[in-house]
């Protein structure tokens, strides 16, 4: 057998050199992008040695927070369609836990991701090491120990020759449809300065490309006939539709049966607003058209979701008792949740083979006829609060104005970006996906932060995209130093940064379930004894990115003109309304005191439990 000598660290450098997928468009690439790095003593000496060696094969973008990094790998991810994967790496210790909130947005998004962080000695000669946290009755244990609760693959390499296995398995797992996710590998320092002899045909070139599993008879056959006995069938369109390839296939069932089709968040812009059979978003940040014909419907095709409580109205939105629930998904786990029938397939496969099996069955006339008429005060709404003259009560413009300033403005090349907070409600209702595939707002995570970073990294992914990020102040905040990363980098963004003086949806919340307004909102924290207003564009500017502060919707269209012609990031900056909002959602379960000396608390409560009576068990 043929082997070559490398380092461990060389040796995974070489082997994700060699591994080439089978792109969204048919061509093939590198599966892996490139790597973000920031070196520390737990990786710099041997992985980042191994990384500078291979710098045109495998490009190091450099980061300036590990958990920013990790953010931006999932955007990228996503944009590619879990085609392509970064890699993202730190030292042992704060570099590695770091990222660990990365890895729970690619955990519960089922996105793909490579953590490989530096690990303690297996000598243990030098412990306790330099950042190591020692755990007294466990040796074995470090920090890294953190990734198992948010990894699909975890594994820590105390020999060279594990690479053998442990790469082929964290890369299919990566790229399973069922068990997508990040996958992590602990690299201890003394064992990845170690050399072994590795079999040479490790690293002959693979190409990858995504299974699409097809469904299995049985439960195919069951689909079908509970779709055919419909009245009201309802299509929740998911993210797997948008991993799957499957809009196209989405469309044409949709239209062939006449069956309405809503969207969650991570499914949204899986067919243009326009669309005849668009029925709007789904759920907690959804709309009245979408709940409306959940409430009605009496057999639920879920494709490719996982059914989260923000998409269900913690499981109240179907209010048919005698509702049927088909669960399209390439996992067992997600198709099976609430005694669905599952239907465990590739969607794009699952939906060819429901529509062959239901051959001319089309939903009756009058169904699709509802859906035109809710669809259409759905639209009106939306058109009244986003309307250049409307405002909030406080005469600032509003969140629903933002969004509809930029989404009038918005053309081909445009992709829209956010995360939590206050604007997936705003955006999943307000953003008209005028093209398929040009939206992103991460919130199966619901993690703020995500804006910046994950802009830069969908930037990376799309240089050919006008990539659009909306954030609040409050997520601003939390992590934006990744406007330096793609200044420096040459990934440009535009980046749309609403103050509303703090936590502003949460306060919302907040005061909805009888509280008392109390330290969401910077006015209302008693300890605040300075409250200096940030001027966010002096700081975007301060990192390399051109920025203005505008005060009204015509102001913004002509700044967002401006940045458009930008050679590089572009950061504008608006005090908005902090109470104003997009009504239409659904109910939503949260805890709420059942004593308290305010009467508003013990009213929502009571509230609360009479919305409980509507859940699917």
């Amino acid at each position: 057998m043929s082997t070559i000598r490398l380092t461990t660290s060389q040796a995974i450098v070489k082997y994700l050199i060699a591994q080439k997928s089978v792109l969204k468009d048919g061509s093939v690439g590198p599966l892996f992008g490139g790597v973000y790095g920031i070196f520390g003593h737990g990786n710099v000496t041997s992985l980042g040695h191994a990384l500078e060696r291979e710098k045109e094969a495998l490009p190091t973008f450099r980061g300036q927070a590990e958990e920013g990094m990790a953010l931006a790998g999932v955007a990228y991810a996503k944009a590619t369609r879990r085609r392509q994967i970064m890699v993202a790496t730190s030292s042992v210790g704060p570099g590695a836990t770091n990222m660990v909130t990365a890895a729970g947005v690619a955990h519960s998004n089922r996105i793909p991701l490579l953590l490989i962080s530096g690990d303690t000695f297996t000598s243990r000669l030098p412990d306790p090491v330099l950042q190591q946290v020692e755990h007294f009755g466990d040796p074995t244990q470090t920090v890294n120990d953190s990734f198992r609760a948010v990894s699909r693959y975890w594994d820590r390499i105390t020999r060279p020759e594990q690479l053998t296995t442990s790469l082929p398995h964290a890369i299919q797992t990566m790229l399973d449809p069922a068990d997508c996710g990040p996958a992590f590998l602990g690299l201890p320092q003394d064992v990845g300065a170690e050399a072994w002899d590795f079999p040479v045909a490790m690293f002959e070139e693979r190409v990858h490309d995504i299974a699409r599993p097809r469904p299995d008879r049985r439960q195919l056959a069951e689909a079908i006939a509970a779709l055919q006995s419909a009245e009201k069938p309802l299509i929740v369109a998911g993210g797997g539709v948008h991993y799957s390839l499957a809009e196209a296939e989405l469309a044409a069932f949709a239209t062939a049966h006449n069956i309405p089709v809503v969207e969650t968040v991570a499914g949204k812009a899986s067919l243009e607003w326009d669309h005849p059979m668009y029925g709007g978003p789904i759920g907690v940040t959804g709309g009245t058209s979408a709940n409306a014909l959940a409430g009605e419907a009496d057999v639920v095709l879920a494709v490719g979701t996982r059914l989260l409580d923000f998409t269900t109205g913690s499981w109240t939105v179907f209010k048919n008792e005698n509702v049927k629930i088909i669960g399209l998904n390439a996992a067992r786990f997600d198709a099976t949740k609430r005694h669905t029938t599952p239907l465990v397939a590739d969607a794009k496969e699952g939906l060819l083979e429901l529509g062959e099996g239901l051959g001319d069955y089309r939903a009756p006339d009058d169904w699709s006829t509802t859906l035109a008429t809710e669809i259409a005060q759905h639209n009106a709404y939306i058109d009244k609060i986003a309307a250049k003259e409307a405002t909030g009560d406080s005469g600032l413009p509003t969140y629903a104005q933002v969004v509809g300033a930029i989404d009038r403005l918005a053309d081909e090349n445009t992709f829209a970006l956010a995360a939590a907070g206050g604007f997936p409600g705003e955006v999943n209702n307000g953003w008209r996906a005028k093209h398929l595939n040009s939206f992103d707002c991460e919130y199966g995570f619901s993690c703020m932060g995500y804006e910046t970073s994950g802009g830069w990294g969908a930037a990376m992914a799309m240089p050919d995209k006008d990539v659009v990020v909306f954030t609040g102040d409050g997520s601003y905040m939390m992590l934006n130093s990744d406007i330096y990363s793609s200044v420096i980098h040459g990934h440009k963004m535009i980046v749309i940064v609403c103050d509303n003086g703090g936590f502003a949806v949460i306060n919302r919340l907040q005061t909805n379930m009888g509280g008392n307004p109390f330290n969401n909102l910077i006015k209302d924290n008693p300890t605040v004894v300075n409250p200096v207003p940030v001027d966010f564009a002096k700081h975007a500017e301060a990192m390399g990115a051109i920025s203005e502060t505008v005060t009204s919707i015509d102001e913004l269209e002509a700044a967002y003109a401006r940045a458009k012609d930008a050679d590089r990031t572009y950061v504008i900056a608006l005090v908005t309304d902090a109470y104003s909002w997009t009504e239409g959602g659904s109910f939503w379960e949260v805890g709420v005191p059942e004593v308290s000396d305010l009467d508003t608390v013990l009213a929502a409560k009571a509230d609360m439990v009479e919305g409980k009576k509507g859940q699917r068990l």
